[in-house]
């Protein structure tokens, strides 16, 4: 234990010799101190503007283990509080999305606009005597709260660097999945939730810069053709080119070599993919050139795919041994109705919970994370 009472985490990881100690997948007290000094601290996804397009529009979600509401005010603008009530800490708002102007409180019944400001509280004068401060008591609001080509972040740490400066380099990329036509991206179709036994760590890693699984993992799924590329490359027998970016701050991507593309194959989508290249490679400039995405993690816990599928997620911590993702299928804006169904449909083909390839990864993650309980196995490291 450290002389604060955390726990020691000094010598779980040897970048030198590329080990790392199990005891970081599975102890309560390593989990908690990430609560504290990663979910609390980081810039962390809330939601998609298209997820909260009109006033008094609304969105629940989580940083960390912390339930949050974001919310478009009746003006417009977009704020994101704790979701709980301030008078007994009951969660204020119980629904995923909706629209608004107050969200009463189902036990006592303050009411808060969607503004987050206290409005109104039952019996104010026989039981406060007027003497309660309403201004004082609105709905505590994230410390910072920005966006990025339509994708809302928020910080708990009012210390924290700007939203720009913390995402860096990996803005520069962000621009290949969301922002490669001038209308931008939309969400569309609801979203999947599922809870799998397994780390937090374990799924960020893997879309960050695991690469080394695919041909093994997921060899079943890629002999069916799920994409043009892979069914091409596999008759061929030869290999994709591409490389892991580190574009630092814990971001990391995995990216084709320049010229290879895998969408799905599907004829509307491989049709739509290349009648817009061109205008991609004109907005997208020398990046076109350099490299072309298809997986990554903004650290900790956002995803984004643009492969087979096209979809972000993002990966709620609920415990060392726990995790509930969060997956949404995203569409060029401007893309003509059949694409964006055929995308939807490729996307919770691939990667909803009964997806092809989710059902691959989800069997490993939580087998990782399981074996590490035994008393001999947890003191041993493993070759990462």
């Amino acid at each position: 234990m450290d002389n604060d009472g955390a726990t020691d985490i000094k010598g779980l990881v040897d970048t030198q010799a590329g080990l790392l100690s199990r005891r970081i997948f599975i102890e309560p007290g390593i989990y908690q101190q990430e609560l504290e000094r990663i979910f609390a601290r980081c810039w962390l996804f809330l939601c998609h503007e298209s997820q909260i397009p009109n006033p008094g529009d609304f969105f629940t979600t989580y940083m960390g283990e912390d339930s949050v509401l974001v919310a478009r005010d009746s003006q417009g603008s977009v704020g994101a509080y704790l979701n709980i009530c301030r008078h007994r800490g009951n969660r204020l708002c119980r629904a995923d999305d909706g629209n608004a102007s107050t969200f009463v409180c189902a036990y006592h019944g303050w009411a808060y606009g969607n503004d987050g400001r206290l409005q109104a509280v039952p019996n104010l004068k026989d039981a406060y005597y007027e003497e309660l401060d309403t201004g004082a008591w609105g709905l505590t609001a994230v410390a910072q709260l920005d966006q990025y080509k339509g994708l809302v972040f928020a910080t708990f740490d009012p210390h924290a660097p700007p939203l720009l400066e913390y995402l860096g380099e990996v803005a520069w990329y962000l621009d290949m999945f969301f922002d490669r036509r001038e209308g931008g991206v939309e969400v569309i179709g609801g979203m999947h939730k599922w809870v799998v036994p397994c780390n937090w760590k374990l799924p960020a890693e893997n879309f960050a810069g695991d690469s080394y699984h695919v041909a093994w993992s997921h060899l079943s799924a890629l002999r069916t053709g799920t994409t043009s590329e892979s069914r091409n490359r596999q008759q061929r027998g030869s290999g994709l080119q591409g490389r892991i970016i580190s574009p630092g701050n814990g971001h990391c991507l995995i990216s084709r070599g320049s010229g290879e593309f895998s969408e799905a194959a599907v004829p509307e989508i491989k049709g739509y993919e290349e009648s817009v290249r061109a205008e991609a490679k004109q907005r997208l400039g020398e990046r076109w050139e350099l490299a072309n995405p298809i997986v990554g993690t903004v650290f900790p816990n956002f995803g984004m795919i643009r492969t087979i599928a096209q979809q972000f997620r993002v990966l709620h911590p609920k415990g060392p041994g726990q995790i509930e993702i969060w997956a949404f299928s995203y569409v060029d804006r401007d893309a003509p109705p059949e694409v964006k169904e055929a995308i939807r449909l490729a996307s919770v083909r691939a990667h909803s919970p009964a997806g092809t390839f989710e059902q691959d990864d989800m069997d490993n993650w939580q087998d990782c994370p399981g074996t590490s309980k035994g008393f001999m196995a947890k003191g041993g490291d493993l070759n990462n």
